[in-house]
């Protein structure tokens, strides 16, 4: 297949938007999969900041992180994205590149623990005011539970209301498959 997959597609957002020096997010750890990749990406004197509520996304994300030897790049913070401005020194403001949300539950964790819509739209609000011209939002939604169909509606809505001039706004899907396949929503702020 020559279209690329949402996760693909996803990193390929971010390689757009990240490089040597910047700063990135990762709004939700999950197993430390997109941490390391961002650290990847910011090289020695970029940094990037992750959030997850679950000690085990902390925990699995260090150790990744660790065993790449890329500590000195990441800070995990063990709260919630909706902490975005209240975690992320200052002095970094205006300077964030690229972040990426996974929607839903941690891989192989407690599917009852979800993110849920206030909180994400909550993050991607102060994200934008953080972040530098430009900078990417990558937010892959995954729906296919209860919880996760809600979240979709009310990002969507906060999404597709958002002011033109302040933002890009994308939306990325196969719509021929089934079981609710996940999709991206990417916000390119101008």
């Amino acid at each position: 297949m020559k279209l690329d997959g949402v996760l693909p597609f996803a990193r390929l957002l971010l390689e757009k938007a990240v490089g040597s020096g910047d700063f990135a997010v990762d709004a939700t750890l999950g197993n430390g999969h997109d941490t390391l990749f961002l650290a990847k990406l910011v090289e020695d004197f970029g940094h990037v900041f992750g959030f997850d509520i679950q000690e085990e996304a902390i925990i699995s994300t260090k150790k990744r992180i660790e065993d790449q030897q890329l500590s000195d790049r990441v800070t995990l913070f063990h709260k919630g994205h909706e902490h975005i401005l209240s975690s992320i020194p200052g002095e970094n403001y205006g300077k964030i590149k690229g972040a990426i949300f996974n929607l839903g539950y941690l891989p192989g964790g407690d599917k009852t623990i979800v993110t849920v819509p206030d909180t994400t739209i909550s993050a991607i609000e102060q994200l934008l005011e953080i972040m530098a011209p430009e900078g990417i939002i990558v937010i892959v939604v995954y729906h296919g539970h209860e919880e996760g169909a809600i979240e979709r509606e009310a990002l969507l809505q906060f999404v597709k209301h958002l002011d033109q001039k302040k933002a890009h706004v994308l939306q990325y899907q196969f719509i021929n498959q089934k079981n609710n396949p996940p999709f991206i929503v990417a916000i390119e702020k101008r």
